[in-house]
């Protein structure tokens, strides 16, 4: 069986992967009027999640995450569609960027908010599946040794 990591690792994922999470969640939110979004924001968070997996292996990960990540992209996939409904629902062409505020915190939600939740969502999953298939194959080959 492969020792998942070191001291070393196991303190630096502990510690950084909330770091990596909040910086990925600023990075989704930050997009809307600046560079930046859901696609490189789910990549961040992708890291976060591959740095937890290189210290602690694919089975703390999977706990970890709570959901299988092809549950991610399904939903990411879902918000993609949703997000085109309310321009179509006006008459309005599609994917035409509709905005709300919400007046207690100032906040403008809008469509293309939705749109780059759900590449967040596709980005990290897939990032997810290809990472985990590729440890959990590597530790079937070294338990046949």
């Amino acid at each position: 069986m492969i020792r998942s990591g070191t001291l070393i690792l196991h303190v630096a994922a502990r510690l950084l992967m909330p770091l990596q999470l909040l910086f990925s969640v600023f990075l989704l939110l930050r997009g809307h009027d600046e560079p930046g979004g859901g696609f490189i924001a789910g990549l961040v968070a992708s890291g976060a999640f591959a740095l937890y997996l290189f210290a602690f292996g694919p089975r703390a990960t999977r706990q970890m995450l709570r959901v299988a990540p092809q549950d991610l992209i399904g939903l990411g996939l879902c918000l993609g569609v949703i997000s085109a409904l309310p321009a179509w629902w006006q008459g309005q062409p599609f994917l035409t960027a509709q905005w709300w505020t919400i007046p207690w915190i100032d906040f403008k939600f809008s469509t293309p908010l939705i749109f780059d939740i759900g590449v967040y969502l596709v980005v990290l999953g897939s990032v997810l599946i290809a990472v985990l298939a590729l440890m959990e194959g590597d530790s079937e080959e070294a338990s046949h040794d």
